[in-house]
């Protein structure tokens, strides 16, 4: 008998459902447009058709279960949606349960950074390694922490919101690591200095129309050795390290593995970042034998990962078996 897993995919953008092997691979895949305006309601009926158009023809092959990548942040244990930003209207919804109703498998749901970490390690750039930090760093930061091979969840399931750990910005003002080094935050610092007189080509990238500067004119401007461009992704990697910093102290992981578009910027960002690590960590011991890493695995991390939590019951059994697993066959 075969055996296959449903990925599923809920981004603010993006929906998308893939049938996965047993060693990981994706057989097949769909993916449309989330239209999270329409409401929850309109969303789930067209995951569940694409569910159904995903499920094996083949009686021989067995289908162990659905995973879902979706938004933080979201409750596993009650595979409860809820309150993610990007999804209006999605304020605790059953996801889990709504799906089990309907096709009668075992569902696991996790955060998109969560299930982005357990890909990592069963696939991709953290293979091997036991003690896992994955971040990704895009319009916003989101994290997962693999401890000893398990998730680390909380309570509720809703820990590990790394981009929100606080912090005292300019006097005694309290900002997070998300809003200071994601791409939103690189394109306000960026808008904010032009409109003070500072001369940079990004005014000329947009056409002189600031409303239209974003996280990916920031990166291309460093990239050419705009000035100010520099200096605002230079700033965006000594905060991220800092970081950084907190989570070797909190965490005192083998590796981190960096997603996500703004981490696209490579040294411009990472040499920043892992001078604050040096300057700031408590030992050298923290950061000695750390690996950082870009993630492997791309777009098709979430689904990859959305498989590892069926396989892993959630991400409470340890991910090692998986990786191990898959490096025999």
């Amino acid at each position: 008998m075969n055996e296959c897993i449903i990925g599923v995919d809920l981004g603010g953008t993006r929906l998308r459902v893939a049938q996965i092997d047993r060693d990981m691979n994706i057989v097949d895949r769909k993916e449309i447009l989330t239209l999270a305006s329409q409401g929850s309601e309109s969303t789930i009926e067209r995951m569940k058709e694409m569910i159904r158009q995903m499920l094996p023809t083949d009686s021989n092959t067995l289908v162990t279960g659905i995973g879902i990548s979706a938004p933080g942040p979201s409750n596993p244990n009650t595979g409860v949606v809820v309150a993610p930003p990007n999804l209006p209207g999605w304020h605790n919804v059953p996801l889990v349960q709504i799906l089990q109703k309907e096709f009668g498998y075992s569902t696991y749901l996790g955060n998109d950074a969560n299930v982005a970490a357990l890909a990592e390690i069963a696939r991709g750039a953290a293979r091997g390694f036991r003690h896992v930090i994955f971040i990704t760093v895009s319009t916003g930061i989101g994290g997962g922490v693999v401890s000893d091979g398990r998730l680390l969840l909380g309570k509720d399931g809703l820990g590990a919101e790394l981009g929100h750990i606080q912090m005292i910005v300019d006097g005694d003002h309290v900002s997070s690591l998300e809003k200071e080094a994601a791409g939103p935050a690189l394109a306000r610092k960026a808008v904010a200095a032009m409109q003070a007189g500072q001369a940079s080509i990004m005014r000329d990238m947009v056409s002189g129309d600031l409303t239209q500067v974003n996280g990916s004119t920031v990166g291309e401007a460093a990239a050419n050795g705009d000035a100010l461009a520099l200096s605002i992704v230079e700033r965006a990697g000594f905060i991220l390290g800092l970081g950084m910093v907190t989570f070797l102290h909190v965490f005192n992981p083998e590796i981190i593995v960096f997603g996500g578009g703004v981490s696209t910027l490579g040294d411009l960002l990472f040499n920043p970042m892992r001078d604050a690590i040096r300057k700031h960590a408590l030992d050298s011991s923290y950061w000695e034998t750390l690996e950082i890493r870009p993630a492997e695995l791309g777009e098709n991390v979430s689904l990859v990962g959305a498989a590892a939590l069926v396989v892993t019951k959630g991400g409470v059994e340890d991910v090692g078996t998986v990786a191990r697993k898959l490096d025999k066959d």
